[in-house]
């Protein structure tokens, strides 16, 4: 079992949302974050005044799965998330040793 944990422009969320439906992922975890990458921030005019935004808002989702399907989960994700700029996010895979489902006790694949 394995995390993909991918962070995302906040406006791509529901396309991703749609295309990790359409290829049988079952649940995922969306958590609004805020951070930096390369671009350190940028800029805006608010009023006349210039301002700098050093923490640009994004989505993290998260998405437990068999270790069989992590490939096509990444896959879908970038492709979805994907608007060829600067910032499009970043998506991490972790080892998953141990799941259980509250409300039956199922564990591990099982409880996905």
């Amino acid at each position: 079992m394995k995390i993909v944990m991918a962070v995302i422009k906040p406006f791509k969320l529901d396309e991703v949302r749609d295309a990790l439906t359409r290829i049988g992922v079952q649940g995922l975890t969306v958590t609004e974050v805020r951070g930096y990458g390369r671009q350190k921030g940028h800029t805006e005019i608010y009023r006349g005044t210039e301002y700098a935004v050093s923490f640009l808002p994004k989505i993290k989702l998260e998405i437990a799965c068999p270790s069989d399907q992590v490939d096509k989960v990444v896959e879908t994700i970038a492709a979805a998330a994907k608007t060829g700029q600067i910032g499009d996010g970043k998506i991490f895979v972790t080892a998953l040793d141990h799941a259980i489902r509250i409300r039956t006790g199922e564990s591990d694949a099982a409880a996905l």
